[in-house]
């Protein structure tokens, strides 16, 4: 969890290598496995298990598992896809969105799950793989809508504006529409999970060092500390929640958008 600075019988602080761990497997190849990968791994197969048991025996009256699942997929497609897009285009979208969520959402609340600890989403591959999907999916469904020139045309060309505008207003809606969105979304993601991890590595790492190393006038003070960890670990579920939320919601915006004329 921790990485030196210092002296070693010293405090020890979190670092950007907190997120660059030893190789467990295959070092020096694409199929690389650190415990990041692994946390990944471990994510994706919990999440896929908990959907499979609560639909293998889906039921007209729900079970508790059923019905849980069921509370969290409707979140998305009544709160996210219906509110943003309405039903019909909610409906055509909706499988999309429900992955991106719960995906985000699993991958981000290993940061706070005893044993992971950091988050799948703290390097920057995972959060730009995500907006690489998004930003496909909007540019396909603009080009559904209105083809591919009218797409670009709508894009870059919004109507009613006077001719020479457009030189300056076409480069800005380039970077803006077409590299700005999944920017922004991976970045987004990637800082609020890395500063997460750091903060709450910084407060435990706090707590250790003055119960067990300093010295005896201090180690009230670690009382404080795990209780700013403790809180900071509930405020990350809450982050790993709204960044799920919000990046759903705003691959729905950009998918909207997409779809609707200026």
């Amino acid at each position: 969890m921790m990485s030196a600075a210092g002296d070693e019988s010293g405090f020890h602080v979190p670092t950007i290598g907190e997120f660059f761990p030893d190789a467990i497997l295959f070092e020096g190849t694409p199929f690389e496995l650190n415990r990041i990968m692994l946390v990944r791994i471990i994510a994706t197969i919990v999440l896929c298990g908990l959907f499979l048991l609560a639909a293998r025996r889906v039921r007209l009256v729900p079970g508790r598992g059923q019905n849980i699942a069921e509370m969290a997929l409707d979140f998305v497609r009544v709160q996210i896809a219906e509110e943003i897009l309405g039903k019909q285009g909610g409906r055509k979208y909706l499988s999309l969105l429900t992955i991106l969520f719960f995906t985000v959402f699993a991958m981000n609340i290993t940061g706070v799950i005893p044993g992971l600890n950091i988050a799948g989403t703290s390097v920057i591959g995972l959060p730009l793989v995500l907006a690489i999907i998004s930003w496909i999916a909007f540019i396909i469904a603009g080009i559904r809508a209105h083809g591919v020139t009218g797409y670009l045309k709508e894009s870059l060309f919004p109507a009613g504006v006077p001719w020479p505008v457009y030189i300056i207003l076409t480069p800005i809606e380039l970077i803006s529409t077409f590299i700005l969105r999944p920017a922004t979304l991976t970045i987004r993601l990637l800082v609020n999970m890395i500063s997460g991890h750091l903060l709450l590595v910084l407060c435990f790492a706090a707590t250790h060092f003055l119960f067990f190393e300093a010295a005896a006038a201090l180690k009230a003070v670690g009382v404080v500390t795990f209780a700013a960890g403790f809180a900071f670990t509930l405020f990350e579920i809450f982050i790993a929640a709204l960044q799920a939320y919000i990046f759903t919601l705003l691959s729905a915006v950009y998918i909207q958008l997409s779809e609707q004329h200026h």
